[in-house]
């Protein structure tokens, strides 16, 4: 796993902290919760494709 990554996913967070705060401050609670539910999305999608290259570069190594 590449440090970028974590450092992508750390920046995720931090801006979907910040837009949270920011929208329940105003009142929004319901925005709020939905920038939340896709910054969480965006980073399993995120996780689910770093899987994946990760069973293909072992499916490589034992030659299936």
């Amino acid at each position: 796993m590449d440090v970028d990554f974590i450092f992508k996913i750390a920046a995720i967070g931090i801006i979907v902290t910040v837009l949270n705060l920011l929208l329940v401050r105003s009142g929004r609670e319901e925005q709020a919760m939905l920038t939340t539910l896709a910054g969480l999305v965006v980073v399993l999608l995120m996780v689910v494709n770093s899987i994946a290259e990760l069973f293909e570069s072992i499916k490589g190594l034992f030659g299936l």
